[in-house]
């Protein structure tokens, strides 16, 4: 007996001495064995040797499913074990958070927070790195926050997770923030809490930031890591910094597919179509294979300059010459091509003739499309198929409502509202953000809550005159009230992007490239308010809003209108 106690305990003790990542010390498992077998009396021993073992094994199983991304699989097996009568131990707890932050299932997740307290396995820094994982990968931040504020110590993937949650939950500034905090205690920050910093530098369109990082990056050694260097150059092309996002391209080696997509996805954005279409030429002569997201940013950059025969032979020659069934996303960028193009009833059949189910947000493409040509009748037939799959999605909504309020049916753009407010699908906060001293200003509309307000609108009244003189009229049919059209014009001289314009007029030197970042769609008559205004103050404004970027300069803007 005593034998094969000596054969067995190494698995279990072997277990209790390292982290669930490393790998057996058997000697010192022997070693601990004999010490453990010597202390306790044998019927003892023997009891604990058959649960140990269990849980071991069970382990294990639900270890391996995870290691082969079988996240449902091992999630069954914990339950079973579970029911079995044996508690999971602090290293059963991170594998199962693990698949729980892979599924973004998050009530499982509080429910394995809840048996980790209940086994005694709070303070553990493997139980709450996975805690604080499994809740910023679910979508709550303010949790895992709370996890990582009680932890008594806590590595570099403890500050990585937080840093990558902050930034794919779009708290970018926090992002920032705790990439500064990080620095500051020392720890050395790896490849993935890089990558997050700089993804709040390119939401947030902080060029500044954004350079420093690069910079930093090059100090330590990161610039060789192609998925570094890609970020990079993406970071700048939403900056608004196309020139310089290309330099980096050029100069990268190893280029891999991520890299030629992200660059023609950056053309794209900026509606320069047909370099877009030369670069994936290029990436194809030297024999790198495109995949869907190649596509999807090739179809993106075609509706955004309006080549819809260019676009409909690139989606043949999908399944055509690389074999690649169109996705969802494939389809969206079709449908918006042929939306923008006019073309709304052949993006309808072919919504209908596709061999997977639409989702709302393809039904929504043309919703955008009947917003632009005016098309009612379809766009209240659309509106009936997008509400059944997500009847609780605001931004649809609002797409709608401003829809009818543009034909003045204000009876349909009240009973919109309240349906909206019914479902409790409430409108999302319009916001422009601007760059200025390493600080990242955020106006919203009518804000006067900026220090410099004064100075802001004052500057926004003195520019109105000199607009109408050459020619601004305002179009009222973008402000979504039934209200005199004198309190149309004033609703409309506020919005966000304009006080986000003045202030960097403000603050700036003249010649100095204003650039803006809006989290919505920019309105009609702010797109042609911008126009004058570059004119008028000769400076050259970006404005990037969800969709695309926009080159005022001279009163023309680089869309040529077609957005």
């Amino acid at each position: 007996m005593r034998t094969l106690l000596h054969s067995l305990l190494p698995f279990n003790i072997a277990v209790a001495l390292h982290n669930p990542f490393s790998n057996f010390n058997c000697r010192a498992s022997i070693s601990l064995s004999s010490k453990f077998i010597h202390s306790k009396p044998i019927n003892e021993v023997a009891l604990s040797i058959s649960s140990a073992l269990q849980r071991y094994l069970w382990n294990v199983m639900i270890r391996a499913c995870v290691t082969e991304g079988q996240f449902h699989k091992s999630l069954e097996l914990y339950n079973t074990m579970m029911k079995k009568g044996l508690s999971p131990d602090k290293f059963a707890f991170p594998f199962a958070l693990k698949c729980c932050a892979g599924l973004s299932d998050l009530l499982m997740g509080k429910l394995i927070h809840q048996h980790s307290v209940c086994c005694g396995c709070i303070n553990d820094l493997f139980v709450d790195a996975a805690l604080v994982d499994m809740y910023a990968k679910c979508g709550d931040i303010k949790a895992a926050r709370l996890v990582f504020d009680k932890m008594s110590e806590r590595d570099l993937v403890c500050w990585t997770s937080m840093i990558s949650g902050y930034a794919h939950n779009g708290y970018n500034n926090e992002t920032l923030k705790f990439f500064d905090v990080m620095r500051g205690s020392r720890l050395k920050p790896n490849r993935v809490s890089i990558l997050s910093a700089l993804l709040a530098c390119a939401n947030l369109g902080a060029l500044r930031k954004g350079e420093w990082f690069h910079s930093y990056v090059i100090k330590t050694g990161f610039e060789s890591d192609i998925l570094v260097a890609t970020a990079i150059m993406d970071m700048y092309a939403k900056c608004g910094s196309l020139g310089l996002a290309r330099t980096l391209f050029d100069e990268t080696v190893g280029k891999d597919v991520v890299c030629w997509s992200a660059m023609i996805a950056s053309y794209g954005v900026h509606g320069d179509g047909r370099k877009a279409i030369d670069l994936f030429d290029q990436m194809v002569r030297k024999g790198v294979r495109p995949n869907h997201v190649t596509f999807t940013c090739l179809l993106s950059a075609c509706s955004h300059s309006g080549l819809l025969e260019e676009g409909k032979g690139y989606f043949r020659l999908m399944r055509e010459k690389f074999g690649i069934a169109p996705k969802l996303s494939n389809y969206a960028c079709m449908v918006d091509l042929l939306g923008r193009a006019g073309q709304l009833y052949e993006a309808e059949q072919l919504i209908q003739a596709m061999p997977v189910e639409p989702d709302a947000s393809i039904w929504g493409s043309l919703l955008g499309a009947c917003r632009i040509h005016g098309n009612m009748d379809l766009a209240e037939r659309i509106a009936d198929h997008i509400f059944q799959l997500d009847p609780f999605h605001a931004g649809y909504h609002v797409l709608l409502s401003n829809i009818y309020a543009a034909k003045s049916r204000w009876n349909e753009v009240e009973k919109v509202r309240k349906i909206m407010a019914r479902r409790g699908a409430n409108k999302i906060q319009g916001f422009s953000l601007i760059e200025f001293n390493n600080v990242v200003h955020k106006f919203a509309v009518g804000d006067r809550s900026h220090p410099q307000s004064d100075k802001i609108y004052s500057l926004l009244e003195e520019l109105a005159a000199p607009m109408k003189r050459l020619g601004y009229v305002p179009l009222t049919d973008f402000v979504l009230h039934d209200i005199e059209d004198e309190a149309k014009e004033v609703a409309l001289s506020y919005h966000s992007e304009r006080l986000a314009i003045a202030f960097g007029l403000i603050n700036t030197k003249q010649g100095t490239t204003i650039r803006i970042t809006k989290n919505l769609r920019i309105c009609g008559d702010c797109h042609n308010a911008i126009k004058f205004i570059s004119k008028i103050v000769n400076r050259v404004i970006i404005v990037r809003d969800m969709h695309r970027f926009h080159h005022f300069g001279d009163g023309v803007c680089s869309c040529g209108d077609y957005w």
